[in-house]
């Protein structure tokens, strides 16, 4: 867990001072992330969108129906018109890498280094002289 720096209490802050004064709630994902927008920057005419996370800050917690909508690909947010869920549609997970969590392939050295021996069934290929 990132040690909390004056300069990280202070962003923290602001984006809550900001998001309360011009942040409109528009809903809350299955990990608990709250979704924001909000006015339009000076010479833009699409309004800002943000998400607060409900833990650390990591991008991968955003399920794919708020990613497109941070993104201003549907108008509606996916509280207002949910996503279609389809029966081979697995429920979104954050990214594992560099936790105890992460996929390491067989003969991984965290895995034990040792790998199954080879079947046989190879055979190697020799260019033609």
């Amino acid at each position: 867990m990132a040690r909390l720096t004056l300069l990280r209490a202070l962003s923290n802050a602001s984006i809550l001072l900001f998001t309360w004064r011009r942040g409109t709630s528009v809903g809350t994902d299955l990990f608990g992330n709250r979704y924001y927008k909000g006015p339009a920057r000076r010479g833009s005419k699409r309004e800002r969108r943000w998400v607060i996370y409900a833990g650390e800050p990591e991008a991968s917690t955003v399920p794919p129906e708020w990613h497109a909508w941070m993104h201003h690909q549907p108008v509606a947010p996916p509280s207002e018109s949910p996503a279609t869920q389809r029966p081979w549609m697995l429920p979104p997970q954050a990214n594992q890498t560099g936790t105890e969590n992460a996929y390491r392939p067989p003969g991984h050295q965290l895995e034990g280094g040792k790998r199954r021996p080879a079947t046989g069934d190879y055979e190697s290929w020799t260019p033609p002289t």
